[in-house]
């Protein structure tokens, strides 16, 4: 004898119904179930990946965790990848504001969001006992007409780097740390500002330096986000300007030493370490901004002063910038 299904307080008419939608929600799974190992099976015999199982996919209707869909294949992972890599494929992290943080990006292997402490956090030149200083920006100063808009608006928020998460990897060949400004070394947490555009364009760069032979293992950074305060008065400041794109997290001065001797390496193999081995980089970094437009930036050459060898400053601060020099860079 079949005894119908009741729920206290619905009327017959409203029963009738979600024994209907009841049906309807079992056959939907079936129908769920049965496509997914066909596709699986299906993709198996192209020799291509095995699409997600009939459990990933049923479960994630189920129980609502895929993020804004009703379920999410690898195939669409794997897009969403790509897409947070950047276009050098080896981002492993993506900055966000508290309010934009994406469920999504949970899914993809190897990969983080930093959430960003808010520029508002920031009192008197200060958050907590580090010193940062005040932006251009804070003052009514204002970039080149030529940059694009909100390129020297004042950083959206901070990176909040600890003694226990310096060594986060940002991309294939960076860390948090290479990034710091190198001042206040026994105050902790630091602040870091680090635009993902600037790791992108240096993994390219890096990327076709390989192209042409060059081991880039040796990487170095000299000199990454300069806090305003540091920028101003801090190390040596011959050559720094006054709106430096240190100051907002997308410049950095690099040099490339695999025998780690602390100065750059002969990269052109003409017998000699000066300034024609930064050039070198130079025309790797001109290779990518002409493949890449939207990474087009400074690119200047530095002779070997004040205790340091030869660099490169590379930034992409929207427009194209060349030029030599000698100082902190």
């Amino acid at each position: 004898m079949r005894v119908p299904l009741r729920r206290p307080g619905l009327g017959a008419r409203a029963q009738r119904l979600l024994g209907i939608g009841g049906l309807a929600f079992i056959g939907l799974l079936a129908i769920m179930w049965t496509w997914s190992i066909t596709d699986a099976s299906t993709a198996a015999g192209r020799g291509e990946s095995a699409a997600p199982s009939a459990t990933r996919t049923v479960t994630a209707v189920i129980t609502g965790s895929a993020p804004r869909a009703a379920y999410v294949t690898d195939a669409a992972v794997e897009a969403l990848a790509r897409r947070a890599r950047g276009t050098s494929g080896k981002l492993r992290v993506k900055t966000v504001l508290p309010t934009d943080v994406d469920g999504a990006l949970g899914a993809i292997n190897d990969f983080a969001q930093i959430t960003l402490t808010p520029f508002s956090a920031k009192e008197r030149g200060r958050i907590g006992g580090y010193l940062i200083g005040s932006w251009p920006g804070e003052r009514g100063g204002r970039g080149p007409a030529k940059a694009p808009a909100g390129r020297y608006a004042n950083p959206r928020g901070f990176i909040k780097v600890t003694q226990e998460n310096q060594d986060t990897p940002v991309s294939e060949h960076f860390r948090l740390r290479h990034f710091l400004t190198k001042n206040q070394p026994n105050v902790w947490p630091k602040y870091l500002v680090l635009e993902m555009r600037l790791i992108d364009k240096l993994e390219l760069v890096l990327a076709d330096l390989e192209k042409r032979g060059v081991n880039v293992s040796g990487v170095t950074v000299m000199s990454g986000f300069r806090t305003p305060s540091y920028n101003e008065g801090g190390g040596n400041t011959a050559g720094r300007a006054g709106l430096s794109r240190h100051m907002y997290g997308d410049a950095s001065d690099i040099y490339i030493d695999n025998d780690g001797n602390g100065t750059m390496d002969d990269l052109n193999r003409d017998g000699r370490v000066d300034p024609k081995d930064a050039g070198f980089i130079q025309e790797s970094v001109d290779r990518v901004e002409r493949e890449h437009p939207e990474l087009i930036g400074g690119a200047g050459v530095y002779s070997a002063c004040c205790g340091h060898g030869p660099f490169i400053h590379i930034d992409t601060r929207g427009y194209r910038a060349r030029w030599t020099g000698s100082g902190g860079g």
